[in-house]
């Protein structure tokens, strides 16, 4: 199970590379000036529309669930590299820097997903996507607490560790989603 859950995640991760890559194409690295709490807020937008859709079961806006987590992943994989370089006054790298560094974090994501998960015992196959939703926005709100304490923690995981766990449960709830498209 461990090979699937692996090459299941690298479809996913090949989906949201290519939207990130799409993306730069029209806008460039204009996400470079956002702030990380920006980040986490547009990452919290996409979570609460998924949660309303889910609780309403109908949507108004021709855009669906999937697309709302592929959205959460690249902006979480944005947040990362802005906790890293931290934040530009103006788009500061061309588009094929963006994009190794999009997958080298999105990589690392992978990496502790393989981890995790052997520990766990893929857990998240039993999950409902909508827990996967109410996991996300809670470790959303952790990183706002966060955020608001300055960064500072006394014994919680930092805002890294959550948005590498965002990126986690997204990829299972669009592995989760494409399975069940798949079965019908």
């Amino acid at each position: 199970m461990k090979d699937k859950t692996a090459r299941q995640f690298e479809t996913i991760m090949q989906q949201c590379t290519t939207v990130f890559e799409n993306k730069l194409k029209d806008y460039g690295a204009a996400w470079r000036i956002l702030r990380t709490p920006s980040l986490t807020d547009q990452i919290y937008i996409k979570a609460n529309r998924i949660r309303s859709i889910q609780q309403k079961g109908v949507q108004k806006v021709d855009e669906g669930i999937a697309p709302e987590f592929v959205a959460i992943v690249n902006y979480s994989v944005m947040a990362l590299i802005q906790l890293e370089l931290g934040v530009a006054d103006e788009p500061d790298m061309g588009n094929e820097k963006a994009v190794t560094l999009f997958k080298e974090y999105l990589g690392r994501a992978r990496d502790l997903m393989l981890n995790k998960n052997h520990d766990y015992g893929e857990a998240w196959r039993n999950m409902r996507i909508s827990s996967l939703t109410d996991i996300i926005l809670m470790k959303l709100l952790r990183i706002k607490q966060i955020e608001n304490n300055e960064g500072k923690t006394l014994v919680s995981e930092g805002l890294d560790a959550n948005y590498y766990d965002i990126i986690n449960y997204s990829v299972f709830a669009l592995i989760k989603m494409l399975l069940e498209s798949e079965q019908q």
